[in-house]
């Protein structure tokens, strides 16, 4: 048995390849994220976190190699079918109805109905409510009106949102695609704190970031991607801003 048992890691991802007609995105790609571990993603454009994510959350099938959860072989035909095994991706654009509440975008496709005169299925907005308040207090997330539309909140609190939706339906691991970008820097420090609360409740990581100083601040380790491969992965306690550039680029 290798010293790095299997079952120690919540999601292992090896020899992955994805292959686009002649072009490989992603080729023999491995890595593994452990309970309350963040691991960064860095490349630069092109380099293969993309193609990753998606090979990891079910929306491309890949070509080669496997995923594990908990030491077992998955596949994932579809993202929803990745969100019941516990993955949920962030992404930048959040996947917001900004019309709707807080409660209603934690439940948005998977409403909870109740039976009102006994027969008559309506959405239960209690429930919903009650769920909001619980999730948003779990992450250490005060917003006064719970009942207004996303679209009045700032990006640090809609990132919340988004994150507090994965919380609620227990996400195990949490793939973030650049959660940060958009922020100022406030709202940046909002984020890295949720962040170090999922690590905090067991709960892995991905991040993907362009913002170096984010990933110093939030990660546990960094796998850096190139052309498709990975050109290098580094405990963030052991490495700088230089020699992760280094390997981004090649030099």
């Amino acid at each position: 048995m290798n010293s790095t048992n299997q079952t120690a890691s919540l999601l292992e991802v090896r020899n992955l390849s994805k292959h686009f007609g002649a072009v490989r995105a992603l080729n023999d790609f491995s890595m593994a994220v452990r309970p309350g571990e963040v691991v960064a993603l860095a490349g630069d454009n092109g380099a293969g976190k993309t193609t990753l994510i998606k090979a990891i959350s079910g929306v491309f099938q890949p070509t080669g190699g496997e995923i594990l959860l908990r030491g077992k072989p998955v596949t994932f035909a579809t993202p929803q079918e990745a969100r019941e095994k516990g993955i949920e991706t962030i992404y930048q654009d959040l996947a917001l109805a900004d019309n709707l509440s807080i409660g209603a975008n934690i439940f948005l496709g998977r409403e909870p109905v109740r039976k009102a005169f006994g027969f008559l299925p309506v959405l239960d907005r209690k429930a919903m409510a009650e769920a909001a308040r619980e999730t948003m207090k779990r992450l250490d997330f005060h917003v006064s009106r719970m009942e207004a539309p996303v679209s009045n909140f700032s990006g640090g609190q809609r990132q919340a949102v988004a994150i507090g939706r994965a919380v609620y339906w227990d996400a195990q691991i949490l793939i973030m695609d650049e959660p940060t970008a958009a922020l100022g820097v406030p709202e940046q420090r909002k984020v890295i704190s949720l962040i170090h609360q999922l690590k905090a409740q067991g709960r892995g990581v991905i991040f993907i970031s362009h913002n170096l100083q984010d990933i110093f601040a939030v990660s546990d380790r960094i796998v850096v991607l190139r052309r498709g491969i990975q050109a290098g992965e580094r405990k963030i306690s052991e490495t700088n801003h230089d020699e992760v550039v280094k390997l981004m680029v090649g030099g």
